[in-house]
């Protein structure tokens, strides 16, 4: 199956913005390979103004955001994994979701430990009538 967070991502966006919202994103800003103006990271994380009178050249794919955003009157092109967005949620009221850090598509399942018998049986053939 194709990875659930980004169609998430989207409809989560899109949903903000339908309900005239400013939808913001909250990224890991220490997540390989993304790149936001570190000026304006705290504590390893930015929050991102994704409305679309705030933006230009937005692209959502299953792998990655990126896009165009002026900080103090310089533009910026920003891409953003994934894996690297922590939450989407619209500003006037807090509505959205956040991911956690183990979300479902960023960690593949834990293997289960084999199962082990205290008896190791031979296989036995048994006939039927």
């Amino acid at each position: 199956m194709t990875p659930l967070k980004p169609h998430l991502v989207r409809a989560l966006h899109e949903w903000i913005i339908e309900n005239n919202l400013t939808p913001y994103l909250l990224v890991d800003a220490s997540h390989e390979n993304v790149a936001v103006p570190t000026a304006f990271v705290n504590d390893n994380k930015i929050i991102l103004n994704a409305h679309p009178n705030a933006i230009q050249h937005w692209c959502l794919d299953n792998d990655a955001v990126s896009f165009s955003a002026r900080f103090s009157g310089k533009p910026e092109n920003l891409f953003i994994p994934i894996n690297a967005i922590l939450a989407v949620y619209a500003k006037e009221n807090g509505k959205g979701m956040m991911f956690d850090e183990r979300f479902e598509d960023d960690v593949p399942p834990e293997p289960s430990p084999p199962k082990t018998d205290a008896k190791k049986q031979k296989p036995f053939l048994k006939i039927v009538k």
